[in-house]
Formats: structure tokens, C-alpha cells, sequence
């Protein structure tokens, strides 16, 4: 396997592969064997996980693990302000790749409500998060070559606030020069409080953006995922 060279910080473990493939499966092997352990002591647990191409096998192999998915809440670390039949649209993904077989029993919470956009829907994506499973049992997140995770874009306006680590919302409304599409994300606050957080990654270019993350670690707001670079995270990445 090549190794890739990179020191990541201490308490940050690795999980690097060769294919997408071994590294989306070893993904829902740790994730299914947490979830598994959280079930024998917790009435329901919670998984937020990200959108994009590269989570789709590890949605895959989650989807056919056996554990009592009835008690699992599952959403989405953020959400492009598109309908659901949208190509654009990380629920129509999650629901096509990983609440299917054996997790089509899970729990799922939308965060795309009504509204022409996400000021207009914040109210009744709140109201629907109100029976989440909190803290959150699991996170996965991305990371784009700009530094960002969920929908924690450098040049969002909203960025301060929804990077607050004392706000008491779960969600935010983003919106950025560099986007298509308005969206909504789960607040930092929130997701730092994930008991297991992963960072799933893939290409050599996402290896490069995390070195240059991990070289400043003090400066949050010019690459957000720099805020879970801390003990306890995982990363996995292939090439």
C-alpha cells in the first residue's frame, strides 16, 4: 500500500487504503461496530453523514449491516435548497444508496422543508430536528479543496455564526458567492459534539488540502474543517 505522507495531528487516527472500495468498507465496519456497541446501552442513536460521490459504497455496506436499524436516526450534516427529485439533492442520495435493505427501517429527519429558501424553511427544519437523537452517536464529513465540511464554506457570510461554538441552533441557512444552490447545514456547535467523528476522503488533491489544513490548525474560519481536526477524529482516505 502507499503510504501516504502526511502527519496528522496526535489523538487523529488513520485509515488510509489503497481502493475507495476497502476504505468505504472498513468505513461501515467501524461505524456499524460503534452503532452496535451505542445500542446496547442507548434506546436510539443518531448518524449524520455527508453527501457527494464519495460516501456511495460506504452507504452501500452500511445499509446491509445488521443492527437494529429501527432505533437509528439518520441526516444529513447539510442539504442543498433543492426538491428532493433534484440530481443536486443529498436526500434523494442517502435515500437511494443508504436507507435501502437493512437500513431501510432507520429513522430519517429532512433537513429540506417548504419555503423558496432555507430563511423561509429554518423554522420547520427545527421543528423537524426537534426528535433527533442528540448528541449525535456518529458524523461523517467531507472536506472540499477549499477547506470546507458540511456546509461550512469559507466565504459564507454566515460563517461566524454557524461556526459559534456556543450557538444554541442546530441548524444554519448558508449561502456563498462560490455556490449554486442555497443551503443549510447542521452548526458546529452541534456536530462537535458527535461521540465518533470521520473524515471520508478520496484523491490525492483532498490529501493535499488536509496538509495545508493541519499546517495552521488556529485559523477555523479560513478552512472550517480545521475545527474537527482534534483527538478522537478518524480519517479515511484512498486515492
Amino acid at each position: 500500500m502507499r503510504t501516504p505522507d502526511i502527519v496528522l495531528p496526535p489523538g487523529v487516527v488513520a485509515h488510509f487504503g489503497d481502493s475507495a472500495q476497502q476504505v468505504a468498507l472498513d468505513l461501515a465496519d467501524t461505524v456499524a461496530k460503534f452503532l452496535e456497541g451505542r445500542l446496547l446501552n442507548a434506546g436510539r442513536v443518531s448518524i449524520a453523514v455527508s453527501g457527494g460521490s464519495t460516501p456511495v459504497p460506504f452507504f452501500q455496506a452500511l445499509s446491509l449491516k445488521q443492527l437494529d436499524w429501527g432505533r437509528v436516526d439518520v441526516v444529513l450534516a447539510d442539504e442543498r435548497w433543492v426538491e428532493e427529485t433534484d440530481l443536486a439533492s443529498n436526500a434523494r442520495l442517502v435515500k437511494e444508496t443508504l436507507l435501502r435493505n437493512n437500513a431501510a427501517a432507520a429513522r430519517y429527519f429532512s433537513l429540506k422543508q417548504k419555503g423558496h429558501t432555507p430563511e423561509e424553511g429554518l423554522d420547520a427544519v427545527k421543528a423537524e430536528l426537534e426528535a433527533l437523537t442528540l448528541p449525535l452517536d456518529v458524523l461523517i464529513l467531507g472536506m472540499g479543496n477549499d477547506g470546507h465540511t458540511a456546509s461550512l464554506f469559507p466565504d459564507a457570510p454566515e460563517l461566524v455564526c454557524a461556526m459559534d461554538t456556543q450557538c444554541q441552533h442546530l441548524v444554519a441557512a448558508m449561502s456563498s458567492p462560490s455556490l449554486e444552490q442555497q443551503r443549510i447545514t447542521l452548526t458546529y456547535a452541534l456536530m462537535d459534539n458527535a461521540r465518533f467523528t470521520a473524515l471520508h476522503l478520496r484523491g490525492d488533491d483532498k490529501l493535499e488540502t488536509l496538509k495545508l489544513a493541519i499546517s495552521q490548525p488556529e485559523d477555523l474560519l479560513a478552512m472550517p474543517v480545521r475545527g474537527f481536526m482534534k483527538p478522537g477524529l478518524q480519517v479515511f482516505w484512498s486515492p
